[in-house]
């Protein structure tokens, strides 16, 4: 009996020790992070252009946003599929047109150009210069990884005013090929000159998380609408409500 017990404490040592050894592991990968590849929108605050839908047409803003939203992201992923590339701000423009035709709103080209205008409008969400700051400072290469035009990201910047903080934008347009496609999570691989396993991508749509996994990336999402994880066999090695989780992160 006496034998057994000792048995038993061994192995529970062990097993304690393999937990620690475990964590240990895993610290010494987030350490090895040297790079993030940013989504447009853990950065980007895009609520002011639902915010002007609802502005321009009241009561129906929150079902033309979501409509709008939708066909937007659709139609990348059609004309990525189906070899008729073109790029973001076209593809949010008609994606507008289709929206409000859908929902048998009367759009005038005035109106339209005042939504669109409001892409270039936007600014950084609040916590995003102090983070994105701190890891400059810890030595994290940066860069946006986006379906935005390099113009839509140049405007966030200036806005916003974190200029030197990132390298060269990742946009799409490079590729000629939308995310989720493997081409456009490439661009990261590439343009760092690292392996995927030192490189962060941060999302902010689940099916971002999901493409950017696929790809071979550890992926953190920054899930600012708390949404759920989507079904598609695969979860973000780690997640938070700001860009200070993401700082936690890949600075452990």
């Amino acid at each position: 009996m006496l034998l057994n017990r000792r048995s038993l404490t061994a192995l529970t040592a062990a097993s304690v020790t393999v937990a620690v050894l475990s964590d240990q592991a895993r610290a010494a990968a987030r350490s090895s992070f040297k790079a993030i590849a940013f989504d447009g929108f853990p950065i980007i605050d895009s609520r002011p252009v639902f915010a002007r839908v609802e502005e321009m047409f009241p009561g129906k803003g929150a079902e033309l946003s979501a409509s709008w939203r939708i066909r937007q992201f659709e139609y990348g992923w059609l004309r990525t599929l189906g070899g008729r590339y073109t790029d973001f701000w076209r593809v949010t423009e008609d994606a507008l047109i289709f929206a409000a035709r859908a929902m048998k709103i009367e759009l005038s080209s005035e109106q339209r150009e005042r939504l669109m205008q409001t892409y270039l409008e936007l600014k950084a969400w609040p916590d995003a210069e102090p983070a994105l700051r701190q890891l400059c400072d810890a030595g994290v290469r940066m860069a946006f990884l986006s379906n935005l035009t390099a113009p839509m990201l140049d405007a966030v910047i200036r806005n916003s005013g974190l200029e030197g903080l990132f390298e060269a934008h990742l946009s799409t347009d490079r590729v000629q090929a939308f995310k989720p496609d493997a081409r456009a999570y490439r661009m990261g691989v590439d343009a760092f000159g690292l392996r995927k396993e030192e490189i962060v991508f941060a999302a902010f749509a689940g099916w971002d998380v999901a493409g950017a996994k696929w790809f071979g990336y550890p992926t953190f999402w920054v899930n600012r609408s708390h949404a759920i994880v989507e079904e598609l066999g695969v979860v973000p090695d780690g997640t938070g409500s700001g860009l200070n989780d993401l700082v936690a992160f890949v600075t452990a």
